[in-house]
């Protein structure tokens, strides 16, 4: 048997290289823009989009188990791209990278080797060593979900860690015996967003089936007393006296209700009675509520029917340069204290996504940092997908871009409007000192700024607060 035939036999697949990586996000990206209205595309979409499952995608983007050629091919073909061969590398029977001829230049090898690292994109896995616990939070979540009736309230702007703490909360609390269901509001139907009864219906239909209860909802449903009450009537006779043990149950990104301004006020009423029931009635202290929310600036609700007044307050906060540092150590990297993380954050502040982000690109020894700060600032570099979603979103709402002018216009922060202030809060793009709105990070002023002066408008007056 030759060498050759000898390594055919030993391979097990093949992993994206650095080049097929990024050919694959920039062809994803155009699909997000033209197609999916600057959204990211969600696990499901792209299991839809390439005919493959979440479980090989999930391989695939793992990048350290191989997949076979057929499989790369259908994720290319998706996006309509052609598979090359400089797309990806063959891996050998002990995951070692084989070496074939077009990558026996050894200087490819020294400057594109991959990270070891899953790429950064979503929430931190359960079992990863990057995740960078924010103390006390954890300890305090793990503790109030043990108490009957409670409610925990965590709000932060987007990509700041909100998705990562509610698995290990719901990790945890399945570990104490709890059921646990975990909902996106973002994931509701429009159609149920304008009407409060299909709202309502939909929701308990979830919440049954995440349970393994059969919904039975027309059984169960009595419109006669009114949408709030019979869908009470339902969770507290229906689910909860099935159900022996506790319930976490999670409502995340909350603050989706919010554009439909008739439906919010109903369904947060409905949501704090709920609550308040689960302090007196033994029925429903087995409900434990985990409200998450980017912002609640946008509508102004009742105070005695507001749930965003009750309850543990948790609001994430930026990386501080000692978790930066700590967070490098995980990736490998040999950082000295209070320099390079300096450096990092001065350009992108603790920003939890894009902190992860250039610490994966430096542990795979592709850049240094000076090079990817350098890169960043001229035109967007590693950050280039992350920004340009961003600007599609704003550019959808030209108001929008008229308001985030002035920011980033001007060093001295502006005074908002309050529903521009929700957007811009919403989507990460702005930070608070004091009353003083400004943009969130050094990266943002920097990369809008030269955007907004391509499309050529003026900076607006804005109030000086100096």
């Amino acid at each position: 048997m030759t060498l050759k035939q000898m390594k055919t036999k030993r391979r097990r697949g093949v992993i994206l290289s650095p080049r097929g990586l990024q050919r694959l996000k920039d062809a994803m990206l155009s699909w997000e823009i033209l197609e999916n209205h600057g959204d990211r595309i969600t696990l499901d979409q792209l299991s839809q989009q390439t005919n493959l499952s979440a479980k090989t995608l999930s391989r695939l983007w793992s990048a350290n188990k191989g997949v076979d050629q057929k499989t790369l091919k259908l994720c290319f073909n998706a996006f309509n791209l052609d598979l090359q061969k400089e797309d990806y590398i063959f891996i050998q029977e002990d995951n070692e990278i084989e070496s074939l001829d077009f990558l026996s230049d050894s200087s490819y090898l020294e400057t594109e080797r991959l990270s070891t690292w899953s790429y950064p994109d979503g929430p931190v896995p359960l079992n990863s060593t990057l995740y960078i616990e924010r103390s006390p939070v954890e300890d305090l979540i793990y503790r109030e979900v043990t108490q009957p009736g409670c409610v925990i309230r965590i709000r932060s702007p987007r990509q700041m860690g909100k998705t990562s703490l509610v698995l290990r909360l719901l990790d945890f609390a399945e570990t104490q015996g709890y059921h646990t269901v975990n909902l996106s509001c973002s994931q509701i139907d429009d159609q149920c967003l304008t009407n409060l009864n299909k709202l309502l219906r939909c929701l308990c239909h979830q919440i049954a089936t995440k349970l393994g209860i059969e919904p039975n909802i027309d059984d169960k449903w009595d419109e006669e007393v009114g949408y709030k009450l019979v869908c009470s009537f339902y969770l507290q006779n229906y689910i909860l006296k099935q159900i022996n043990n506790p319930i976490v149950l999670v409502l995340s990104e909350v603050d989706h209700f919010f554009a439909y301004p008739h439906i919010a006020q109903e369904f947060f009423a409905l949501l704090r009675s709920w609550c308040e029931e689960a302090r007196q009635n033994r029925l429903w202290q087995n409900l434990r509520f985990v409200v998450v929310y980017s912002t609640e600036k946008y509508v102004s609700l009742d105070i005695n029917h507001s749930p965003f007044n009750i309850g543990l307050p948790i609001r994430l906060n930026e990386f501080t340069h000692q978790q930066v540092e700590e967070l490098a150590r995980r990736y490998g990297l040999k950082w000295g204290v209070g320099k390079e993380s300096v450096q990092l954050m001065s350009l992108i502040g603790g920003h939890p996504a894009l902190i992860q982000l250039a610490l994966y690109h430096l542990s795979s020894g592709t850049m240094s940092l000076t090079e990817l700060i350098k890169d960043a600032i001229a035109n967007g570099g590693i950050y280039r997908h992350h920004l340009q979603r961003h600007w599609v979103k704003l550019q959808a709402n030209p108001h929008l871009i008229r308001t985030y002018t002035e920011l980033v216009s001007t060093k001295q922060g502006v005074v908002l409007d309050p529903m521009d202030t929700y957007k811009l809060e919403s989507l990460g793009l702005i930070t608070f000192e004091g009353d003083r709105v400004l943009p969130r990070c050094e990266l943002y002023r920097t990369y809008f700024a030269r955007q907004i002066s391509t499309l050529g408008l003026q900076s607006l007056s804005y109030v000086n607060l100096s």
